[in-house]
């Protein structure tokens, strides 16, 4: 059998070799299983990502944390396996099973070879409808959960988001940890991880991204093993989130050297046809390169920071806006009236030429350097099935960014950039800065 270091070196080298070559084919399973494949056969491996749409915002109510709980229980044990038993057949086929649980999904992740496919879907199978939720297993990850829970309470980073998050989305399940809280946690009991499980695992909210090699007659056959017997329907879908973000900002007192502040506003929905233009718009404002003007104002000429981002968040139920600095406790006050003159100063003069070109080089040269190995690929070809994409978009989508024009940008800079409703939250000690409400 090989062994598991020579295996880690074939994922890594599993990767298809250029964007231009990626051929993404749908495959419908005999039973009416969609799924988009791109053939790999270089190297007899897999990957093989799954969605299930919902994620923990269908929590029922009262049991926050129950679909994360679920998820992470999905490792420890399944049909006639306990934990122990259950990881080391998993190890004996030299596979990778990994799940998660998101605002919008839970993820099921596999890694396999192509001689031990068969035995890795059947045991990915038994996970999936046999999972044993065994006392022990609950007790012992939900002591790791809250554990978790008592180290984010520590971390200004966490306290930021949680409140941030509250603050946007209100009595949403957005607006809570998906993870839950130390009492909720402390309250699941296993029938609520059961209800969880049948909420989540259903046909009508799945979605499968394979890469590797297989060919659609055998990822036909392998998704209807893997996944027919599923109940058709799940969990009703939560509601529409209300975005209640208004400018000011919120401190919360925290002893530390340097206080770190989310800001944020409304966002802009994935669909929109003005997205494009939007993320165009926010690499320049401030999309992660030491070009951005968030990062020349605040870093480069002032030296209030290492870091400060921009970035669009458009989740299912709602879109927000949202950005991220630190700075010391006696300067995060200068850094953030410079965010929002910066926020202000592109709504009202929008973008110049050379920016918007310089932009457009930027994000369609880094869009190839994410398609660098089978599982990156997989996750790709699921993702856009999640946002609802053609099948042809990675080919498409540097066409659409270079096609944003100038005008399109600098509309929609007016028309989506509203300082007067960014809100800060900050954690910290910050000097000169108090909890207020909007300008």
């Amino acid at each position: 059998m090989k062994t598991l270091a020579a295996i880690a070196i074939a994922w890594i080298l599993a990767a298809v070799p250029a964007l231009a070559e990626v051929k993404i084919q749908e495959v419908i399973s005999p039973k009416g299983i969609r799924a988009w494949l791109v053939e790999e056969h270089s190297i007899p491996f897999t990957a093989l990502e799954i969605r299930f749409k919902g994620g923990t915002s269908l929590d029922a109510p009262g049991k926050r944390g129950a679909v994360n709980l679920m998820s992470a229980l999905l490792e420890e044990g399944a049909g006639d396996m306990d934990a122990q038993g259950f990881a080391r057949a998993v190890e004996s086929l030299a596979a990778s099973f990994s799940f998660g649980a998101g605002d919008d999904t839970v993820s099921v992740s596999a890694r396999f070879l192509s001689e031990n496919r068969d035995q890795a879907v059947a045991l990915l199978r038994t996970a999936l409808l046999e999972p044993r939720f065994d006392q022990e297993a609950i007790d012992r990850v939900r002591a790791q959960v809250i554990s978790g829970l008592k180290s984010d309470a520590k971390d200004p980073n966490a306290i930021a988001g949680e409140a941030f998050a509250k603050m946007a989305y209100g009595d949403h399940p957005y607006g809570s940890k998906g993870e839950g809280t130390i009492e909720s946690v402390s309250a699941l009991t296993r029938d609520d991880i059961l209800a969880a499980h049948r909420g989540v695992f259903a046909r009508d909210r799945l979605f499968v991204g394979a890469v590797g090699d297989i060919t659609p007659e055998e990822l036909g056959a392998l998704l209807d093993r893997l996944l027919a017997d599923l109940p058709e329907t799940g969990a009703p879908m939560p509601p529409k989130a209300n975005v209640t973000i208004e400018g000011g900002v919120t401190v919360i007192p925290f002893d530390t050297p340097q206080s770190v502040a989310l800001f944020g506003q409304p966002g802009m929905d994935r669909h929109d046809p003005d997205f494009f233009a939007a993320y165009v718009m926010n690499q320049i404002l401030g999309g992660g390169s030491f070009e951005g003007r968030l990062m020349k104002e605040v870093r480069e000429k002032r030296g209030l920071t290492y870091g400060v981002y921009s970035y669009l968040v458009p989740k299912d139920l709602a879109a927000v806006y949202m950005g991220q600095v630190s700075s010391a406790n006696d300067r995060i006050a200068q850094a953030i009236e410079v965010i929002r003159a910066e926020w202000r100063r592109m709504a009202e003069e929008g973008v110049t030429e050379k920016e918007l070109q310089d932009a457009k080089t930027y994000l369609t040269g880094a869009y190839p350097l994410r398609f660098d190995g089978n599982s990156r690929i997989a996750s790709i070809l699921v993702g856009m099935q999640l946002d609802d994409l053609p099948i042809d978009y990675v080919n498409t989508r540097n066409d659409r960014i270079n096609a944003v024009t100038l005008e399109e940008v600098n509309r929609v800079a007016r028309e989506l950039l509203q300082p007067d409703k960014l809100h800060f939250v900050v954690v910290g000690r910050p000097v000169g800065l108090e909890t207020s409400g909007p300008d």
